[in-house]
């Protein structure tokens, strides 16, 4: 099997199913994994869920660790430009002929599990992730939760800190229609005797969290309470702030925009101080120094990634309407008054009206909207026409172009040179403009 062949059976077992209608599906998880030698047990994990930030932290961590001198494997999803990236070791996305091999290796196992169902593609993919770390002798590794918590594919792993960003309204087909349902799912990996640090700040789904690290004995730590976050200068290409922890002051370097990533860093730390203050039940152990080391050495392709210019464009992913609030925040602060030139593409399941809501509530940069499409297997996109028309209700207006590349260059020829060019909404627009911009504009050089 070579990799253009991986990708095509991975492709065949792409499924919408929810983990809610499918309450055997850890199960088949771990009768997977168990066929596998159950990798995923080989090294020590962090475990990050929520519902936006959590790859942003979950990269953080990794950064963290990796400044430490280990070596360090992380998962996150989805990907941007290659299904590799859902399997790094210190940054660098598996092989393409490695990952066609190990998949080679794993068709024997997924067909003996097939009496539980065939393992779905993030199933599929999870499990190559965990065997590509287990093989390839990671020190440590960070997973990002996929959906939920509860019955997500990543909750067979015993961490040695569990992290829980924010809970907002996404996912609501699966998880429930309030954020206490929400956190109630989001908390299902918390674990006996394991640190739960969480960022929640609406306080009916910290009470539910809460509750849960009290039933199965998880020991609970706010980061809203136990730090304090200072603003300090926004240079071009990121930010400086300080972090005041119970344990430490931290000056910390950021080459990420957006003030979300500030709470983002200072969730990471605190996840980092509860691992280490565990003493000799941890098997992951962090000199103080790499903190600061390695959230000043952090990248993360599409969230609020800018590409300077005349004008300046910013890939940004906001498919739920949280993120496009933490978007929106972050074009105030660091782009104050510019003004902005949205393209747009959102899934048909999210909600489009609460995201566009998002980008017009208190907007202090004004704004122009072009809508189009996006396109990839097994994911539908909502129609322009429909979006241009939600936007109109909210006192704007908004254009349809159906082709995501010439909405782009339309987006750019219309800007004036200091104004922004914003691509945002799903992933797979940011994706798809994102790997076009590369291969006709930029230059993997100008990343960040």
């Amino acid at each position: 099997m070579n990799f253009s062949q991986a990708e095509a059976y991975l492709n065949s077992t792409i499924t919408e199913a929810v983990s809610r209608h499918e309450p055997y599906r850890l199960d088949r998880m771990r009768a997977f994994l168990r066929e596998l030698g159950d990798p995923q047990n080989a090294y020590p994990t962090v475990h990050v869920g929520g519902t936006s930030g959590k790859g942003s932290t979950a990269t953080m961590l990794a950064a963290i660790l990796q400044a430490d001198g280990k070596r360090v494997g992380l998962h996150t999803k989805p990907h941007v430009r290659s299904v590799t990236e859902r399997a790094r070791i210190d940054g660098v996305n598996i092989p393409d002929a490695r990952f066609a091999e190990l998949l080679s290796e794993m068709l024997p196992a997924i067909d003996r599990v097939a009496s539980q169902g065939r393992p779905s593609y993030y199933e599929t993919l999870l499990a190559l992730t965990f065997l590509y770390f287990a093989r390839d002798h990671v020190d440590a590794a960070v997973i990002e939760v996929g959906i939920g918590g509860t019955l997500d594919g990543t909750n067979v792993i015993l961490p040695e800190v569990s992290v829980i960003t924010t809970i907002g309204l996404d996912h609501t087909e699966i998880l429930g229609n309030t954020l206490e349902e929400i956190a109630d799912d989001k908390a299902g990996i918390a674990k006996p005797g394991v640190p739960l640090v969480s960022a929640v700040a609406s306080a009916g789904a910290r009470a539910v969290i809460e509750r849960r690290c009290r039933e199965v004995g998880a020991p609970f730590v706010s980061v809203l309470d136990t730090t304090t976050v200072i603003p300090g200068e926004t240079p071009a290409h990121g930010q400086h702030f300080t972090v005041e922890t119970p344990l430490h002051v931290y000056e910390i370097d950021l080459p990420m925009l957006g003030g979300f990533q500030r709470m983002n860093a200072a969730t990471a730390i605190r996840a980092i101080e509860e691992m280490n203050a565990r003493g000799d039940r941890s098997r992951l152990h962090v000199a103080v120094d790499a903190i600061e080391r390695g959230l000043a050495a952090v990248a993360l392709a599409g969230r609020m990634e800018l590409f300077p210019g005349h004008p300046s464009v910013v890939f940004d992913i906001a498919h739920n309407p949280e993120k496009a609030a933490n978007l929106m925040q972050g074009l105030r602060e660091h782009f104050p008054g510019r003004r902005v030139h949205f393209v747009i593409a959102i899934g048909e399941t999210k909600d489009a009206r609460e995201i566009l809501g998002a980008l017009m509530k208190d907007s202090e940069n004004p704004a122009s909207f072009i809508f189009t499409l996006f396109s990839t297997q097994g994911r539908h996109p909502t129609k322009p026409q429909r979006l241009a028309h939600m936007i109109e209700e909210f006192g704007a207006w908004g254009r349809a172009i159906d082709n995501p590349v010439e909405a782009l260059q339309i987006a750019r020829r219309q800007a004036a040179a200091d104004d922004l060019v914003v691509v945002t909404g799903s992933t797979f627009i940011v994706a798809e403009l994102r790997e076009w911009w590369f291969e006709n504009v930029a230059t993997e050089t100008t990343l960040r």
